[in-house]
């Protein structure tokens, strides 16, 4: 991690767009050549993020992905701010759209569904389990592949997924209304099928109950 001291980092952030924030400060910005700055802070003093901040494993998770070829943003610093007490990872985002975004203007969703559920089986596959599996956190990219952004508190493993890793997973996938309203159109055939067509761990009935709770 870089240190980046407070005037450095004032002149990093001007005029930049604030895309998130909370009680605590900024936590995303649109930097003004379109790159984004995530913040990131300690809430608590005994965590693991003291010897592992989450701005480096956003950055080292990146590098997994792209080790297995899976789309996600570009990282270009990871920075330590002692100034604001915030530790920071500077990117370029993955273009495209998320899928979330693409729920009102897709006529036919069936393909996109099918194109997620090969994609979640391809993700397991290689060993990535995504904790914020969910629509606003997968992108539909400009040459019609899907990608991940978010991905702080994702994990990578050596071997593919165990089968409760991958249920688990399916039950993050539904927690918003809208997103599992998509997802589970037609009782969420289409996703399922698509899965299990590159995967043998889990069987259809497994899934479906794992989307279904």
């Amino acid at each position: 991690m870089q240190a980046l001291d407070h005037t450095r980092y004032l002149a990093l952030r001007e005029g930049a767009q604030v895309l998130e924030a909370d009680g605590s400060g900024d936590k995303v910005l649109r930097l003004t050549d379109g790159s984004i700055l995530k913040l990131f802070r300690r809430k608590r003093l005994l965590t693991s993020a003291a010897w592992y901040p989450y701005a480096k494993r956003f950055a080292d998770n990146c590098d997994a992905l792209r080790e297995r070829q899976i789309p996600c943003p570009s990282i270009r610093q990871v920075y330590r701010i002692p100034s604001i007490e915030r530790d920071a990872v500077h990117y370029d985002p993955l273009p495209g759209q998320t899928l979330r975004q693409l729920l009102d203007i897709q006529d036919d969703a069936d393909p996109l569904r099918g194109q997620l559920g090969a994609f979640m089986a391809t993700l397991h596959e290689r060993g990535i389990y995504f904790r914020s599996a969910h629509l606003g956190n997968i992108v539909l990219t400009p040459e019609h592949q899907l990608g991940l952004i978010d991905i702080a508190d994702m994990r990578v493993y050596r071997r593919p997924l165990r089968k409760t890793l991958r249920l688990r997973n399916f039950k993050h996938m539904v927690r918003y209304p809208q997103d599992r309203q998509w997802l589970l159109d037609g009782r969420g055939e289409v996703f399922i099928d698509n899965y299990g067509q590159t995967q043998s761990i889990c069987s259809p009935e497994e899934l479906s109950i794992a989307l279904q709770k």
